[in-house]
């Protein structure tokens, strides 16, 4: 929930005079306010936008929320779920988050599927087993064909927007968790040919190192995100 709607113009504006990798994909996820002004700022840039949220339903009684439909009659065609704080601060548990997964891959919709463990869960020593059944309960219910548009996004709760960022071996032994897990579940090839990135305090300072990592494809920013020059400099770490 940051910036309204000139911040947000400013911001895009400087980031369409950046520049990073050809084989970089950049996404802004701004607010629901400012997804269509977003989507019409950044025609003919390298940028893609994409939702924060959607509900599961299609239309109905659900005051303020939206829907697949609303975002794609709009031009966005990929949507942010499970984040850490929908889980924790809006109740949102792990059938709920299915429920819009399904929703969005139906729809056609690209989903940044976000799990990851707290703090309690990871000194307990079961963050493994948290994050499995997190990828069980929210998308291991589609088809293989199906989890080709899901980008996966761990993101360890502990270290989001606290200063303290997993090490990069840390980051690295998830995410090939993460693949390995995949692979049993499907098959190896399609869990190298999915994307898993890290989220949890990048900045400029620390992505390269990050980025680093075998099995890290790419950073789930947040603060730093709303900086135009920090924002290329992670995305030119790689």
């Amino acid at each position: 929930m940051n910036m309204d709607a000139k911040e947000a113009d400013q911001l895009l504006a400087k980031l369409k005079q950046q520049t990073w990798p050809a084989n970089v994909t950049m996404i802004v996820a701004p607010s629901f306010t400012n997804l269509d002004r977003a989507v019409q700022a950044v025609k003919g840039s390298r940028i893609g936008v994409a939702a924060q949220n959607m509900n599961a339903a299609s239309n109905g009684a659900y005051t303020g929320e939206i829907s697949a439909g609303m975002l794609q009659s709009i031009d966005v065609n990929t949507v942010i779920l499970g984040h850490s704080e929908r889980r924790a601060d809006f109740g949102e548990n792990d059938n709920i988050i299915a429920k819009k997964v399904d929703a969005a891959i139906v729809s056609g919709i690209k989903v940044i599927f976000c799990f990851g463990e707290q703090l309690s869960e990871r000194q307990a020593g079961s963050h493994f087993n948290v994050v499995k059944k997190q990828l069980e309960k929210g998308v291991f219910d589609l088809p293989a064909v199906a989890l080709a548009n899901v980008v996966f996004a761990y993101e360890p709760v502990w270290a989001i927007g606290t200063g303290e960022t997993a090490s990069p071996e840390q980051a690295q032994e998830m995410h090939a968790f993460v693949r390995e897990t995949i692979a049993q579940r499907y098959d190896e090839a399609l869990a190298q040919s999915v994307s898993i990135l890290y989220g949890g305090s990048v900045k400029p300072g620390n992505a390269k190192e990050i980025f680093a990592g075998q099995d890290v494809d790419g950073g789930l920013i947040g603060g730093a995100a709303l900086d135009a020059d920090g924002f290329a400099a992670i995305a030119n770490s790689f």
